[in-house]
């Protein structure tokens, strides 16, 4: 039977991981190997994605991928009361925690767990290692790699080391691109903040981005971060990073869960088992980081490389894994001193069928079919194929350090309110009108209470201000081109943008709550069945719904797809979510035009946007995308309160970013258009706008929007600006209109335009953004596209609506 087959709470183990490439590596990787019991949770509402129960996380994956995977059930396997099981790998016996009142609370059947007095939060271990040769000189700029899975505390632990501000969230794949920063109070520091990984055979375009930097950049250090409360996934990473032959020390980090839920881990021991310095610590709380910044500088400046690297059992199967390996180390020694590649690390890797390192090494013809025959006796001897026997070997030591230094704490309380909100929102019934209802509130707060409310009162402040500027320039009698330039120019047009900055940031807030909890992780799980038949993917409703804020992190987001098909199909999607820069656009017009129905008009925008989107997913699915989305396997994390901390970060971040937009592009815009608008050829002042130098450009695009009901070269030119940035267009409209723009449109004009600002070509920054990922000629086809597309839309919208 497969994994598929399984009911809903059965337990089982596996017996045959199947499937091929970089997926099933993937699982490998993520601890699903021949002799792991795995429990069934639940069904995604529309039946497709499975939650599953591995080693006491959440991990999903589809039914299709569910039944390559062969399982065997046994009247042995039990399930403690927390859902965490752990077995051996060579399917013999099983380890699992035992229930209270039947040992020590979480002791482990094998393995000895001694409690022995080891330090606390913040306190290092007994670890000390002799150098390879001599300090490095005082001078020397120490660098360091933070390492560790998604979803660890990467960002959070290196804002803490460097007084950074990066954005933080409770979602797999926050960190797209590394980010550099010196360590506080350390000079000749620099650590750099990498993507998530799982483990050093990459999946995923950001997983690409952290191998090659530990690999090709050559840091003095690693920090390797891992999560306390899932350690035996964690581990996984740490050792092959400890193959890296790299000065390291390991972060424990949430040890603060660990301990308030009873439990508690050994570090002295750990330190000795892994060969490396070992340190609890809380990022979040800021606990334990000065200790972890003192053994990182140590390791560094000393090149304490880590004392272990062999995790073999030489008993285990007649030692078949321990053998291949050194056999393999002595036949590509010299390839990986040349390609700069440690050896041990190269070895594992080799024998995984790691194509990337087999190319880097370069290996001729004979090494090469030495090379598989060594495979294939490890193959035959261990009874395992020869990736699933590297996972085995590293999963067994991980097994035996965890029984030695853990003690598992009870069910933990993030765990079971996670189960408990989870039973409504991703229930079979309850899940997606949940998530419309959301969404709903959050646009219903943020369009017409809070951010409505805060928008009134910046306006009354701008306009108190612009009087009083006003009233002082004519009484200092102000030349009347300088005051009209300050109050139309500067005034109207910054200022017209600027009181919607609270819209902004209030919708912002929203989403980082709804990431911060871990909710959005959940949406990916329960839209990957809609997803799927537009030909996406789960994953990529993350880089759409962050396309409701900003188009530019939207892009940059996709790199957590593993998939180079989905990652570019989702960029050109990303565009159709409207972005809140266009809310001042709507919030204009909607004002100006349909004051009764503000909040049907901004719905109907946003659900024009996602239709357009369908449709051109569609399209592209048929056409430049043929196939399949890749596989859905991602980890749900615990829902956790929201940061205060992290989520006022991001909002200044968002206000710092508008503001900054306001003062230069869209000031530097307002100034030009307003000379423009002022001036003829000959730089004499009109009276006339239409006798200016804008009116004359503005006519040449003039016919084109004619069609729309658009054809006012005012129009023509905020529509232009809006390419700078979305904002500028109401501050363009502002300046040019002195009458107000309902005199120059009718409704459905002011429908159709609206309907072509929401569709029509992204704003300079999200361009470059997606030249920056996919080059010039996607960039430019994507902005033709758009407003092709825009302009198709406002037509039909001015048809329609020339009938009624």
């Amino acid at each position: 039977m497969t994994l598929k087959d399984l009911a809903i709470g059965e337990s089982a183990r596996v017996s045959k991981t199947g499937g091929n490439g970089e997926l099933r590596q993937h699982f490998l990787d993520m601890g699903v190997i021949p002799g792991t019991v795995i429990t069934k949770i639940k069904l995604a509402p529309l039946g497709d994605p499975i939650e599953f129960d591995v080693n006491g996380y959440e991990l999903t994956m589809r039914l299709a991928d569910a039944e390559k995977i062969e399982v065997e059930t046994e009247s042995s396997v039990v399930e403690c009361p927390s859902g965490r099981i752990e077995t051996t790998t060579n399917s013999k016996k099983v380890v699992s925690t035992l229930r209270p009142g039947s040992g020590p609370a979480g002791s482990t059947t094998v393995g000895t767990y001694k409690s022995t007095a080891h330090p606390g939060l913040g306190e290092g271990g007994k670890f000390h290692a002799k150098g390879d040769g001599d300090p490095l000189p005082d001078e020397t700029l120490l660098t360091y790699a933070l390492v560790g899975n998604q979803n660890s505390g990467k960002t959070t632990l290196f804002n803490q080391l460097t007084g950074s501000n990066q954005h933080v969230g409770n979602f797999p794949g926050v960190t797209v691109d590394r980010k550099d920063g010196a360590i506080r109070g350390q000079p000749n520091t620099l650590v750099t903040d990498l993507p998530g990984i799982y483990s050093m055979s990459p999946y995923s375009n950001e997983e690409i981005i952290s191998r090659n930097f530990v690999l090709n950049e050559k840091p003095r250090g690693i920090i390797n971060i891992v999560d306390a409360t899932n350690i035996h996934r964690n581990l996984y990473l740490t050792m092959q990073l400890l193959e890296m032959d790299v000065p390291m020390v390991v972060a424990l980090n949430m040890m603060d869960e660990v301990t308030g839920n009873g439990g508690s881990i050994d570090v002295n021991k750990m330190e000795e088992l892994l060969g490396v310095p070992v340190v609890p610590i809380s990022a979040a709380k800021n606990q334990g980081v000065d200790e972890l910044i003192k053994h990182a500088i140590h390791v560094a400046h000393f090149q304490e490389k880590p004392l272990r690297q062999d995790f073999c059992d030489e008993n285990d199967s007649g030692g078949a894994v321990h053998r291949a390996l050194h056999a393999v180390i002595h036949l590509i020694q010299d390839h990986a001193v040349k390609a700069g590649i440690p050896v041990r690390f190269a070895a594992s890797k080799l024998l995984e069928g790691d194509k990337r390192i087999l190319y880097a090494l370069d290996l001729d013809v004979n090494e090469k079919e030495i090379l598989e025959h060594i495979s294939l006796q490890m193959e035959a001897e261990r009874g395992l194929d020869r990736s699933a026997a590297i996972a085995d070997m590293r999963y067994s030591y991980i097994k035996n350090v965890c029984s030695q230094t853990v003690r598992k704490p009870h069910e933990s309380r993030e765990r079971i309110r996670s189960q408990k909100i989870d039973t409504l929102l991703t229930g079979k019934y309850t899940a997606i009108p949940f998530f419309i209802l959301i969404m709903a509130l959050v646009f219903f707060l943020t369009f017409n209470v809070i951010g409505a409310f805060l928008q009134g009162l910046l306006e009354t402040g701008i306009d108190a201000l612009t009087g009083l500027v006003d009233t002082g320039l004519t009484a200092m009698g102000t030349n009347e081109v300088l005051h009209a330039l300050i109050i139309d120019g500067i005034f109207t047009g910054v200022g017209s943008v600027l009181s919607f900055l609270p819209i902004i940031v209030t919708l912002f807030f929203f989403l980082s709550l709804l990431e911060d909890s871990g909710y959005i992780a959940r949406v990916a799980f329960v839209m990957d069945t809609m997803l799927r038949k537009i030909g996406l993917s789960g994953r990529s409703i993350v880089p759409l719904l962050i396309g409701f804020g900003c188009t530019v992190p939207a892009v940059m987001s996709t790199r957590i797809l593993p998939s180079e098909r989905d990652r570019k199909m989702t960029i050109l999607l990303t565009p159709f979510m409207s972005c809140t820069a266009k809310l001042p656009i709507y919030a204009f017009f909607t004002a100006a035009f349909f004051p009764k129905h503000g909040g049907l008009i901004m719905t109907g925008l946003y659900l024009l946007g996602i239709i357009c989107g369908i449709l051109n997913a569609l399209l592209y699915r048929k056409t430049l995308f043929k196939g399949e989305p890749v596989p859905f396997v991602m980890e749900l994390p615990n829902y956790r309160l929201p940061s205060p901390k992290n989520v006022g970060q991001l909002l200044w971040e968002k206000a710092k970013d508008f503001l900054e937009r306001a003062f230069t592009v869209i000031f530097m815009a307002t100034i030009v258009i307003w000379f423009l608008q002022s001036f003829n050829l000959h730089l004499s002042l009109v009276e006339d706008s239409s006798q200016s130098i804008l009116a004359k450009i503005a006519g040449l695009i003039e016919p084109i929007f004619r069609p729309l009901g658009l054809g006012d070269w005012r129009i023509c030119t905020s529509l232009i600006s809006g390419v700078m940035a979305k904002e500028s267009v109401v501050s363009t409209l502002q300046i040019l209109f002195d009458g107000g723009v309902n005199t120059a449109l009718s409704p459905v004009s002011a429908a159709s335009l609206l309907v072509f600002s929401l569709l029509y070509c992204p704003c300079i920054a999200a361009v470059a953004s997606v030249k920056r990922e996919l080059g010039t000629k996607w960039a430019c086809a994507v902005a033709f596209w758009q407003c092709a597309i825009a302009w198709i839309c406002a037509f039909i919208v001015c048809l329609i609506g020339g009938l009624f």
